[in-house]
């Protein structure tokens, strides 16, 4: 323990030897002025150009999305109701096709979509036809680039998601009827 001791006495009659203030090498006050003088930044500065970054960003995309779409060719759409759909066959590495389980459940989505539409407004009819429309010919783009490269893991996996978005909807509509027919309220 006296060793210890005796190290620590050591160490503090080097830390009392010590200068106890220390003057800068240049004066410092001028620096030190203007920054007191100088408005700070407030937070709302950042806040604005992270708002403005998001709304170019989502903008752009949108932009993007705009010519992607407008430029491609126009595709005929079967109105609903007069004619039966057909149902693209998706393709997959070794000739690997949708099967009959999946346009069974399809066909009878469509048929209590087409109920549905019935008793729509035109306007909410539009916004349906116009949101499959849309959908539809995703798949069509998608099957035309599956044509190219049947092997695309990427290509394959979109078709996939896009195929579940139409059926999506289709049950989201039909199941309108079902909430507005309900009668144990």
């Amino acid at each position: 323990m006296n060793e210890k001791q005796g190290f620590d006495d050591k160490l503090m009659e080097a830390a009392a030897r010590l200068d106890t203030e220390v003057s800068p090498d240049r004066d410092l006050w001028p620096e030190v002025e203007s920054a007191i003088a100088r408005p700070s930044r407030s937070g709302w500065n950042t806040m604005f150009a992270q708002a403005a970054a998001v709304v170019l960003l989502v903008g752009a995309s949108s932009g993007l999305t705009y010519l992607a779409m407008t430029n491609r060719t126009p595709s005929a759409t079967p109105v609903v109701g007069t004619a039966p759909l057909v149902i693209e066959q998706a393709s997959f590495g070794d000739n690997y096709m949708l099967g009959p389980d999946y346009q069974d459940a399809r066909n009878s989505l469509q048929s209590q979509l087409d109920s549905q539409l019935e008793r729509m407004s035109p306007e909410a009819k539009a916004d349906v036809l116009k949101n499959l429309e849309a959908i539809r010919s995703v798949i069509e783009e998608i099957n035309r680039a599956l044509a190219n490269d049947p092997e695309s893991a990427l290509l394959q996996e979109l078709l996939l998601s896009t195929y579940q978005e139409e059926l999506s909807l289709m049950m989201r509509v039909g199941g309108i009827s079902n909430a507005m027919s309900r009668t144990d309220f």
